[in-house]
């Protein structure tokens, strides 16, 4: 009798994800307090597929700057313990998509941002997604609409002219402070993906 040694295939590697052995909806959702400084926002993310149809079941990472352009580091031992109105800001958000394919985070308008070389990234959100039938996860970025640093991001500049409204929230009409990013995954208006 011989033995067949079964190998997983990639369909089999990754998922389906049960949300509540990943997030607690609402856990992250918040990432600013009441106490935190800066314009206070609603980013409302929208993934479909390459037909457009919701997906309901992924898992959208933010990592963000505070209105100063600084990330928290709580794990960082050369800075001070996280008080007062900085403590009220994670820079932090994972949720779950529902079933229509969305999910809102509160937090607060990032500052521009200061890279390696001295430069000044516009204000942005970093975006980590996971869902199934990926291998690993996938990066994207959060760009305001609008905002007057845009054209000298050198991150943005990256990306071919005709791609980078991928890459942009718009305010959301008749909603003050709100704002609408959809992640497209396939076909038409994908949005970009970056490779890290």
């Amino acid at each position: 009798m011989s033995r067949e040694r079964l190998i997983a295939t990639p369909s089999q590697t990754v998922g389906p994800f049960f949300h509540f052995g990943l997030v607690h909806r609402g856990a992250r959702g918040t990432m600013a307090g009441p106490g935190a400084r800066g314009e206070r926002i609603k980013l409302h993310v929208r993934v479909t597929d390459g037909d457009g149809v919701p997906v309901p079941d992924a898992i959208i990472e933010l990592w963000q700057a505070d209105a100063d352009g600084r990330y928290v580091r709580p794990a960082d031992p050369s800075k001070p313990e996280l008080t007062g109105e900085v403590a009220d800001f994670t820079g932090y958000g994972r949720m779950p998509t529902s079933t229509d394919g969305t999910c809102v985070f509160e937090t607060i308008r990032p500052g521009p941002v200061g890279d390696s070389s001295g430069r000044v990234q516009a204000p942005h959100i970093d975006v980590c997604f996971l869902a199934r039938g990926l291998l690993r996860q996938i990066y994207t970025r959060i760009y305001f609409a609008g905002d007057s640093r845009l054209d000298d991001d050198v991150v943005l500049a990256s990306v071919p002219p005709d791609r980078r409204a991928t890459l942009l929230a718009m305010p959301i009409a008749d909603a003050v402070g709100e704002w609408s990013f959809p992640i497209r995954l396939q076909g038409a208006d994908e949005t970009v993906f970056f490779d890290l």
